[in-house]
């Protein structure tokens, strides 16, 4: 199912000792340095943590990266400060609330939705299946 740029080889990948707070913080660090240590590899560790049905509607990785890139996830790319609100937790779902301020000073919060995977090799893994500007 997963094509062949998933997952970015020699990121961040999922793991089911991952909790879902774990999982946003992953891709928040990556995200604040998304260059390091190759270009775009933030971006790509956010693609590695999305979900299946995230990848099939956001990806393939360059269209990922495109979108990321626009102004409405832009704030997240080389951010310099996050502040993370307390992970909702609700069986197999979990929401989680970030304000981040971008490297131009502009502030935005994000709500991540994630969901623990209930089949195939990512079972056990929690996963993001949306990030929706607040």
């Amino acid at each position: 199912m997963p094509g062949n740029d998933y997952p970015v080889d020699g990121l961040p990948t999922p793991d089911p000792s991952y909790d879902p707070e774990r999982v946003v913080e992953i891709q928040l660090e990556s995200l604040a340095a998304n260059d390091t240590p190759s270009e775009n590899a933030g971006t790509k560790t956010a693609y590695n943590f999305a979900s299946p049905a995230n990848r099939r509607s956001t990806g393939p990785l360059e269209r990922f990266v495109r979108m990321v890139e626009g102004q409405q996830y832009a704030p997240m790319i080389d951010h310099v400060e996050a502040t993370a609100g307390p992970v909702e937790r609700d069986g197999p779902q979990a929401t989680q609330t970030v304000t981040l301020t971008g490297p131009d000073d502009r502030t935005v919060t994000y709500e991540f939705g994630l969901s623990k995977q209930t089949g195939g090799e990512l079972q056990g893994c929690w996963l993001t299946d949306r990030v929706v500007v607040q």
